[in-house]
């Protein structure tokens, strides 16, 4: 008999036994307790989320950079700088980079500003990763983020005597006056529900497109080259704003029980929702 064939005799030979009532009971009882166990890993992760559980230093420091955020900072840039590439073949490297380090610079005041004004309304309270909580100063937190303000304004107004094209710096500013009336008073505009469109606006057509338009060029002889406004640049702005818009709508959801007491001064949906937008 094949070795496959001897192993199988006993099976062959003698029927299957019935599953034991106690082993049925004992899976039945058990099922129970570990829904209980799932139950209590999930209330102990939204409570690590929701800052409720004791975080290292280490970890709030890390949350309270943000370092992913960055990124924001980084796509617009990118995709403007390859959209002006694609069409007229244009690329200055000093300039990209110099435009990075002055990207990272206004986000960096945008998130600094935006703990400092959550600190005012009380919006972070609880909220361990917060600068302004971290640092124990609201004054030291809010000069940080004007000096990297103003050092971001340096770099793009640099960019933009590189450039010569006006439409850069209009394009930019109008994005950072999104980044303003956002979070800042007296507009807060985050607060009535508007920070998606802010955001898709800033990041979308604005900064993409301002970016792309970085790419022109000023030469004594023949002065400035202008880039055109393309499709391209039109459809990869639209992109970039709604990836954008999306990431800062998911931020949100982590954040539900620490703002429902400031549901009040969102749009109905949001209150359906049952979170705030800051």
């Amino acid at each position: 008999m094949p070795l496959a064939g001897i192993a199988l005799a006993p099976l062959l030979v003698s029927p299957l036994a019935p599953p034991s009532p106690r082993g049925s009971a004992a899976a039945v009882s058990a099922e129970p307790a570990r829904r209980r166990r799932a139950l209590r890993r999930v209330r102990c992760s939204a409570a690590a989320a929701s800052g409720g559980g004791e975080l290292s230093r280490a970890t709030l420091l890390w949350r309270a950079v943000k370092l992913p955020l960055y990124s924001v900072a980084l796509v617009p840039l990118t995709v403007g700088t390859a959209a002006a590439y694609n069409h007229a073949g244009l690329f200055f490297a000093r300039r990209y980079f110099g435009l990075l380090a002055a990207a990272v610079l206004v986000i960096t005041w945008l998130n600094l500003s935006n703990d400092v004004y959550d600190s005012d309304t009380g919006a972070d309270k609880n909220k361990k990763e917060s600068v302004v909580n971290i640092v124990g100063s609201r004054a030291v937190t809010e000069y940080a983020a004007n000096v990297s303000l103003l050092l971001g304004f340096g770099g793009l107004f640099w960019a933009f005597a590189e450039a010569g094209d006006v439409r850069f710096i209009v394009l930019v500013l109008c994005a950072i006056l999104c980044g303003y009336v956002y979070q800042c008073p007296p507009f807060r505009l985050s607060y009535r529900g508007l920070g998606e469109p802010l955001c898709f606006a800033a990041f979308g057509p604005l900064a993409t497109s301002a970016f792309y338009f970085s790419n022109s060029s000023r030469s004594i002889s023949s002065g400035a080259v202008l880039l055109p406004l393309t499709k391209t640049v039109i459809a990869s702005s639209i992109l970039v704003g709604l990836t954008t818009t999306l990431i800062l709508f998911c931020s949100h959801f982590h954040q539900i029980e620490g703002d429902r007491g400031l549901l009040e001064r969102c749009l109905p949906w949001y209150s359906t929702l049952s979170f705030q937008h800051i």
